[in-house]
């Protein structure tokens, strides 16, 4: 409770209400005469309330000629040059890695064909030396057949 006034709402005050002075636009200065073709150093100019500013002539600002830009910069070329280098390095690389890849290949069918070759004549190596195992040995001279028959 507010004790000024025995109730719950805050005391009432006065409004003070506050209304702007409008302003008057200013009229635009009179420009200073100037001589033709002629910019003096030295510029000055009257405000509407009487009030004089005066300050130095600025100089338009002269551009020199530029040279014209390639169409295409340096930095673009560079790194153009780059990429073709990179994909010839990289071309490179892909055929040599596959000459070294079928040469791989080659060689382990070689080692493998030398393999097959040696252990098969070593097989018939071991299977024949066992020399005469009960069989019989002919010598034929001189044979004549006749009718189908043998004759020695």
């Amino acid at each position: 409770m507010y004790p000024e006034n025995g109730h719950h709402a805050p005391p009432e005050r006065a409004v003070e209400v506050h209304h702007p002075t409008p302003i008057t636009p200013a009229a635009p200065a009179p420009p200073v005469p100037i001589q033709p073709g002629h910019i003096p150093t030295v510029t000055s100019i009257v405000l509407p309330d009487g009030r004089i500013i005066t300050g130095y002539a600025i100089e338009p600002a002269k551009h020199e000629p530029s040279t014209p830009k390639p169409a295409v910069s340096r930095a673009a070329v560079n790194v153009a040059l780059g990429g073709v280098g990179f994909l010839a390095v990289c071309g490179g690389l892909l055929i040599l890695t596959t000459f070294i890849t079928a040469l791989t290949a080659l060689v382990t069918q070689l080692i493998t064909l030398a393999a097959v070759i040696f252990g098969g004549w070593i097989a018939v190596q071991v299977f024949s030396a066992g020399g005469d195992k009960g069989g019989t040995t002919v010598n034929i001279r001189k044979a004549v057949i006749k009718r189908n028959r043998f004759y020695q």
